[in-house]
């Protein structure tokens, strides 16, 4: 009997050590699975976990390279020389670079926002009010992941650039 309760153990060890590294893989899995619903049914004592934080990694990563794209795609767009001999529709050409110009430079500050929102995940500031050290929120943080400061904080600061001119 003792021969087949060790067989058992010794069958038992290879399964234990499986299933420990398919835990050990979970997380990961757990990462790609997590969806924003699920991100806010998620207690508050979890705020800012693990894997929020990779959610939120994933999440500004994607939005870093659209904007690397998009830029890359501008750049072609502009270099491609198009001989318009109607001054009318030159004009309308020259607006239209215009507008894309402008569009690239909100992007180019965006993509700011978004290297220094990744830089706060890696130190472990990201989620946390910069002016008051309060939690920022899951649902501020999913409409705008680049957030810095908490919603009232937000304000305040509006407030006084409306009053003041800051």
């Amino acid at each position: 009997m003792t021969t087949t309760a060790t067989k058992k153990s010794e069958t038992a060890k290879p399964a234990a050590k499986k299933a420990a590294a398919s835990k050990a893989a979970a997380p990961e899995k757990a990462v790609v699975a997590l969806t924003e619903s699920a991100l806010l049914k998620m207690p508050e004592k979890d705020y800012m976990n693990k894997d929020q934080l990779a959610f939120f990694k994933v999440r500004l990563q994607t939005l870093r390279d659209d904007i690397l794209k998009n830029a890359n795609e501008t750049t072609e767009h502009l270099r491609e020389n198009v001989l318009v001999p109607d001054p009318a529709d030159r004009a309308t050409i020259e607006e239209e670079h215009a507008l894309e110009l402008r569009t690239r430079d909100r992007e180019r500050k965006l993509l700011k926002k978004v290297e220094q929102a990744l830089a706060r995940i890696e130190s472990g500031d990201y989620g946390w009010c910069e002016e008051t050290g309060e939690a920022i929120g899951i649902s501020r943080l999913l409409a705008r992941p680049t957030a810095n400061l908490s919603l009232e904080a937000q304000e305040r600061r509006e407030l006084r650039q409306k009053l003041f001119g800051d």
